[in-house]
This record gives structure tokens, C-alpha cells and sequence, in this order.
């Protein structure tokens, strides 16, 4: 006898009012019938062409809105599972249209408050909806139609549908076009409607804000061994770049080649492509990552496979889709992950399992999402009853196509070199590339004395802004300064005095701080995350580990620190700084901060004991507030130090007034970055703190001076604050710092304001001849 059939329950995740998960799931009648918060998706079809959205007829048997035309395909997200999936998997089954991940354009959120049934159906419905964008209309006979959901498809002109919605039609479920569901037709109306000139003339304006500049190095100290070696370690470099454009975005790299290739198709084009090189992504770095690209530009992909096929017709031609938002967790984690989800999910692992997942070196995917992907166009493969967990992936594995030729230009590179040192670091680092393990390599590069400088691998992240736990790829080939890295000596062996002496609690202070080395150089090749305004030192390695038994190292870039101080910080001084305070500002008092801001890095708190007595650090307790408030702290205590070793004469009393004023002509430089980037927002937090204690005055001219009976004790105050909050791990403490002084003041504004009218470039693009004619 057979068994009889019964119907699987749906279960919804319940979310709270305001959108959160709850952690309870509940049957999806019951969630309509108690009128529960839970989640959904919108898919829009769009034809570029014609200019038309697709609808659906919901079938008559439906519980809600029988017979009405309404989106392209839509559904409930059922427990467990992730939107884009869900998103995807009902316009397969609605619609027999199975498209990639890469094909699904999140543009807002969706909130439905509303009451049908004489009040017995409640749907308080957060809807993620997704806009899908296609070249020509789908042919109506290449749709296969579930037909317990869908009577029938149409394309309509959106500006007809909106009327139709505008109008309450009985035909079409409703929407309302006056409040957040006019979103849908805005966009679309911007994108497509947009003057071409217009466009051109704002990325002029954008593009003026970078000045070029040639940065060059003298090879006079290099053998031919080691500049043949110098030609292989740029190209490894470059590779850098390829990784680094997929950690941003999973369709950046198609974007890239596609903007690359239409350059020369008209002016427009060519200013895209042009402002796209320096950002390396459509989003701006300047304009607090708002979206200077739009889905509309990205590039045209054939899928013959995605509909059943049609005689004649040779499938769904579709643009490669990115959000406008940029999102947080850039490509390192599911786009439709939360922190919620990852938590709940990290709660249930090992510790090794954990530190794998908050690990710099390791990319978070989704099951479901791969096997999706695997058997995409094979619906036999799919199960809705497939566990849709997060799960970590090595570095080494995830971008091993990439690393292998790394590994191997390193190696051959590493064969080459005079200097045992360096043949060291690329030996391992090669090494460490396939292996994920760089704790070996990271101490070689610590350990360098070469002439020829290379710094390579994944190191900062701040593309990380959801966490702040993963690394991206990078690469600085320049040569050592000897002489100017012998003067500095000085700045790596203090830094356990200074370390006793910090402004805080002794409690906190570490007794075993390691002096750090201080390397020079003229860079002469970057690649890989050095997009938008361009970095003039870095301290590394930031894994904690390393920072703890060794310490950190530093380069200093001099020759991008020179054309920076020329090219911006000098106009800044003439337009911002007191005309009494003018020659105060000088190259040596803005350079030697800047190497006090490194070393400042490698002192305070990293790794912690947390009030429960639990170890802990730093950037696992601040997370995605961690970089802004690092970079704060290296650049307020790094005040602190210079005057601190001033009065030890450690350095000279020149300094003693001008390193205020260079730094205060530094910190509209740097906010000028945005404040999304995480320079710019710690220097926003230093500003407007010193503004608010009369260390910086304001005056009815609209310039700037410091007031140096103020400054000192002012600096100091902030320095404390920052460093307390850093020991404690107390990310609240943090929220509340930032919230309340990372803001665009008035001060602040009227001194920007100043600085776009007269054009004084923001930052330089690097224009690297030597690498060029190397390649050549």
C-alpha cells in the first residue's frame, strides 16, 4: 500500500521588527496568521532594449493576489537558506531561467506592511530585490512556466507599468510607486537616461582630483642578475592585481577587461576605463565608495543554456552585474551573508575551526552556492533540502591558479638575487604562497638588507570593512635609500622607552616590545590593493603572532612621500594654515611623522586579556572598527612620540612647533580621502577632537592655526583615549568615539570646500617608467 502523501511544511526564519534574525524559524502559515517579520526576494527582469520589465501572472490557485500580474518571480526565503540561492532557485522554477550569481544585481530592500483576507493573511515581508539585466527580451516560448504559480509572462515599457501601479490598475498587485518601491524606476530612469556629456564632464572632475606623477629609482647598485630578477619579481607583482580585483567583487575582473576593451570607443569610455584603473573597482575610492559605474557599463555575457533552447535564437545575453552599495564584505564572504548568520555559524565550530574562519588567509563560501554553481545547468542536481552551510577555503586554494605562477616567478627570481637575505624572503615566500602558512616568509621580510626592497603577499584589511579579519594581495618592488634608512636607526630602537612612557595605564604596557627595523625606499612598482590615494609608508606584518614574538618592520616610501608633500600638501598649507604658521609647514617635519606613525603601529595593545581573563586581540574585538582606530592611534600617538623624544633631544627643537602645523596641514590631505576609508576617518576623529579642546583654531578668515599652549596637552588626552579603549577591546567604547567625532564639520568642510575650488589635487596616480621599461 503506498504511503500517503504529506505536504512539507515551510519554515520561515522570524526576524525582528527591524529586519534582524531572531534565531527561531516558525511554519510559514503561522508566520502569515501571527504577522512575524521575515525575509523574501524580488527578481526584476529588465531588457536594455526595448526598455521593459517582465511580469508574471500569479496563478489562480495562489492565497494572494489570484490572476494579478506582478514581478518577474519572486518567494519566500525558507530557513536556513541565503537570498541569492532562493533568488536564483525560484526563477529557475518559476520560469525555467537558471542564471549565475554574477547575473543578479541587489538594489534595495524592500519592507511590506500589510494585511489581506479579512486580516487573516499578515505580511510584514523584507524583501531583497534583485534586478536582473538583459540585452534583448527573453522569447516568451523559451519560458517553462510552473503552472501552481504562473498562468503567463509579458514584457511591458516600465514607464507603463509604473503608470499602471501609479493608477491602482485592479490587473497589476499593487505596489507603491510614491514611496520605496519608486526605487525600481528611479534607477532605471538614471541609468538610461543619463547625458553622455554630463557624465564625461563629472569623471573630468574626478580624475583631476589625482595628479600623475613619475616615480622613479636609481638601478646604478643593481647587478644584471638581480635587474633580470627585477623584471620577473614586477611581473609577479602584477599578478597581485589580477587576485586583488577578484577579492573586491566575483564580476570585477570581467568588468575590468570589458571597460579595458571598449577604451578607445568613445570619450566616455575612455574616462571610465581611465578613472576605473585608479579605483580598480566601479566604486570611487574619494566619494565614500559611492558608485561611479553602473551595471548598465558592465560587460555583455552569453548564456546559451539558461532557457530551454529556441530555434533561431541563441540565448540570454546579460550584463554582469555589481551593486551600487559596495559591498562590506567585499568578495571574502557570501554577498548575502550577515553577521548574525556568522556568527551562529562560528558559535558551532572548534577553535581551530574558528581561527580557520576569522583567519587572514582564508575565504568564506557557501555550500549551497557551489553546488549551485557546479551543476548550474543541470536542475536533476538540485535539492531544495540541501544544507546551505558557511564554510572556510584556504587562500592557497581558492586563488591557487593564480599563486602557482606567483610561486614560480619567485623562485626563479629568488635563484637570481646577490643578497642572501632576499633570495630568503622569495624562497619562502614563494613557499608560503602554496602552502597558506607565512609566518616564515613574513619573518624574511622582516630580516631584509637587500638593495633591492620587495615587499609581497596579502597584508591589510581594509577591504574587509564587514570584519576586518581578511587580507588582500599586494606588491611594492622599490630600492633601498641607504643613507636615508641609516639616519632613522634612531625611531626603531626606542620603542620600548616609548612603549614604558605611553599615555596610559601601566597595566596595559607591554615589557618585551621589539625595536623595528626602518627601511627607505624609492619605489619603483606597486600592484594589487594600492588603489585610490596612494599609501607613503607601511608597517608590517599585522599578524599578531609575529607582532608579539618580533615585532613589526617598516618601509617608508620617500620618493611618493616627496611628490605628496609637493604636489598637495604644499597648496593645502597656502590655501588652510594661518599665514603666521605658513613656513612651520616643511618636508622634514611631515616626512619624519610619517615614519613616527609606522613605528607607532608596532607599540600599544595588540594582543589583550579581556576582563573575563580571556586572551584576545585588538582587531578580533574591534573588528570592522579595528583599522580606523589603529590608524587614529598610529598618528595621535605618533605626535606624542615626537614631542616625547624632542624632550629627550633625541631630535631636534626645530621640530618642535612645525611637526603641529605640518600635521594639521596633513589632516585635511587625509580627510579628503572620505570617511569610509580608514585613514581618512581616523584623521576626522583627530581633527575635529583637537578642534573641539582650542589645539586647532578656526579663524573668521577661514584658515587654520595651532595653538601650541593647548596642542601638547590635547594630544596627549586623545592618545590616552584611543590607547584604553584599544587594552579593554572595548568595541563600544569605539562606536562612541567614532560616532561622535568622525564627522564632516563645518570647519572641515569649509576647508575642503576651499581646496576643490583652487584644484588642489587629493592624490597622485603613480606613472612607474622604470618597471615599464624594464618590461619592454
Amino acid at each position: 500500500m503506498a504511503e500517503p502523501y504529506i505536504e512539507e511544511v515551510e519554515y520561515l526564519d522570524v526576524l525582528t521588527k527591524t529586519g534582524k534574525k531572531t534565531g527561531v524559524s516558525k511554519p510559514r502559515g503561522d508566520v502569515h496568521r501571527d504577522g512575524d517579520y521575515h525575509k523574501a526576494v524580488h527578481v526584476w527582469i529588465f531588457a536594455e532594449s526595448t526598455q521593459e520589465l517582465l511580469l508574471q501572472k500569479r496563478a489562480d490557485c495562489k492565497d494572494s493576489w489570484p490572476g494579478l500580474w506582478d514581478i518577474s518571480s519572486a518567494g519566500h526565503i525558507s530557513a536556513g537558506d541565503s537570498s541569492l540561492i532562493t533568488a536564483q532557485r525560484e526563477l529557475q522554477e518559476e520560469l525555467g531561467v537558471i542564471l549565475p550569481k554574477d547575473a543578479f544585481e541587489l538594489i534595495f530592500v524592500f519592507l511590506e506592511e500589510c494585511v489581506t483576507n479579512n486580516g487573516k493573511f499578515i505580511n510584514n515581508e523584507y524583501s531583497d530585490v534583485y534586478l536582473v539585466t538583459t540585452l534583448e527580451p527573453i522569447p516568451r516560448e523559451a519560458f517553462t512556466l510552473q503552472d501552481t504559480e504562473v498562468s503567463d509572462v509579458k514584457y511591458i515599457s516600465f514607464g507603463e507599468y509604473r503608470s499602471h501601479l501609479a493608477e491602482a490598475d485592479p490587473k497589476y498587485v499593487p505596489y507603491d510607486v510614491n514611496k520605496q518601491y519608486g526605487l525600481l524606476f528611479d534607477i532605471i530612469t538614471k541609468r538610461y537616461k543619463e547625458n553622455n556629456e554630463a557624465r564625461s564632464l563629472v569623471l573630468q572632475k574626478q580624475l583631476r582630483r589625482y595628479a600623475p606623477v613619475s616615480l622613479t629609482a636609481e638601478l646604478t647598485g643593481l647587478g644584471d642578475a638581480d635587474k633580470e630578477a627585477l623584471i620577473l619579481l614586477v611581473r609577479a607583482a602584477m599578478i597581485m592585481d589580477e587576485i586583488f580585483y577578484l577579492q573586491v567583487w566575483h564580476s570585477n575582473p570581467v568588468l575590468r577587461e570589458w571597460l579595458k576593451e571598449h577604451a578607445n570607443v568613445s570619450q566616455l569610455d575612455n574616462l571610465k576605463w581611465m578613472y576605473y584603473v585608479i579605483n580598480k573597482s566601479p566604486w570611487s575610492c574619494l566619494d565614500e565608495n559611492e558608485a561611479f559605474l553602473t551595471t548598465a557599463d558592465s560587460a555583455v555575457k552569453l548564456l546559451p543554456e539558461a532557457t530551454k533552447p529556441i530555434t533561431g535564437w541563441k540565448g540570454v545575453q546579460y550584463r554582469a552585474a555589481f551593486p551600487m552599495l559596495k559591498p562590506s564584505g567585499a568578495n571574502f564572504y557570501p554577498p548575502d551573508m550577515d553577521k548574525m548568520e556568522f556568527k551562529l555559524w562560528t558559535t558551532g565550530l572548534s577553535l581551530d575551526q574558528q581561527k580557520d574562519a576569522m583567519s587572514f588567509f582564508t575565504v568564506i563560501k557557501r555550500h549551497s552556492q557551489v553546488s549551485w554553481d557546479n551543476h548550474i545547468f543541470d536542475s536533476t542536481h538540485l535539492s531544495k533540502g540541501s544544507t546551505y552551510d558557511l564554510y572556510s577555503i584556504l587562500y592557497s586554494q581558492e586563488y591557487h591558479s593564480f599563486l602557482a605562477r606567483v610561486s614560480d616567478l619567485l623562485h626563479k627570481a629568488g635563484d637570481l638575487v646577490s643578497s642572501p637575505s632576499l633570495k630568503r624572503l622569495l624562497h619562502s615566500k614563494a613557499d608560503a604562497f602554496l602552502s597558506n602558512d607565512y609566518y616564515d616568509s613574513d619573518i624574511a621580510w622582516m630580516e631584509l638588507d637587500s638593495k633591492l626592497d620587495v615587499t609581497i603577499g596579502p597584508y591589510e584589511t581594509y577591504e574587509d570593512s564587514l570584519f576586518g579579519y581578511k587580507a588582500t594581495f599586494e606588491a611594492f618592488i622599490g630600492v633601498r635609500d641607504e643613507k636615508a634608512t641609516a639616519q632613522l636607526k634612531l625611531f626603531g630602537d626606542t620603542l620600548q622607552v616609548l612603549e614604558q612612557n605611553l599615555p596610559m595605564d601601566d597595566t596595559y604596557k607591554s615589557k618585551d616590545i621589539i625595536a623595528a627595523p626602518i627601511r627607505v625606499v624609492q619605489l619603483l612598482f606597486n600592484a594589487g590593493d594600492v588603489k585610490g590615494p596612494q599609501t607613503i609608508a607601511f608597517n608590517l606584518p599585522n599578524d599578531e603572532r609575529i607582532v608579539k614574538d618580533r615585532g613589526t618592520a617598516m618601509v617608508i616610501l620617500k620618493n611618493v612621500s616627496e611628490a605628496k608633500f609637493k604636489q598637495i600638501l604644499n597648496p593645502i598649507a597656502d590655501a588652510c594654515i594661518a599665514k603666521e604658521q605658513h613656513e612651520l609647514v616643511d618636508f622634514e617635519s611631515f616626512f619624519t611623522h610619517t615614519i613616527c606613525h609606522e613605528c607607532c603601529h608596532g607599540i600599544g595593545p595588540h594582543t589583550i586579556t579581556l576582563p573575563d581573563g580571556r586572551k584576545s586581540t585588538v582587531r578580533l574585538e574591534l573588528q570592522d572598527l579595528h583599522s580606523a582606530l589603529e590608524e587614529a592611534k598610529a598618528d595621535i600617538v605618533g605626535l606624542w612620540a615626537l614631542n616625547f623624544l624632542i624632550k629627550k633631544h633625541l631630535l631636534p627643537t626645530s621640530l618642535e612647533k612645525s611637526m603641529y602645523v605640518s600635521f594639521l596641514a596633513g589632516c585635511f590631505r587625509s580627510v579628503r580621502f572620505g570617511l569610509e576609508e580608514a585613514h581618512g576617518k581616523g584623521q576626522a576623529l583627530q581633527f575635529n577632537w583637537l578642534l573641539e579642546k582650542e589645539a586647532f583654531v578656526f579663524h573668521p578668515n577661514e584658515t587654520f592655526s595651532v595653538n601650541f599652549d593647548k596642542v601638547e596637552e590635547a594630544v596627549e588626552s586623545l592618545s590616552r583615549t584611543i590607547l584604553t579603549i584599544q587594552a579593554k577591546g572595548d568595541k563600544e567604547g569605539a562606536s562612541l568615539l567614532l560616532q561622535k567625532y568622525c564627522t564632516m564639520t563645518k570647519p572641515l568642510k569649509v576647508a575642503l570646500q576651499k581646496l576643490e575650488s583652487i584644484h588642489v589635487p587629493v592624490d597622485i596616480a603613480p606613472i612607474f617608467p622604470v618597471a615599464k621599461s624594464l618590461l619592454e
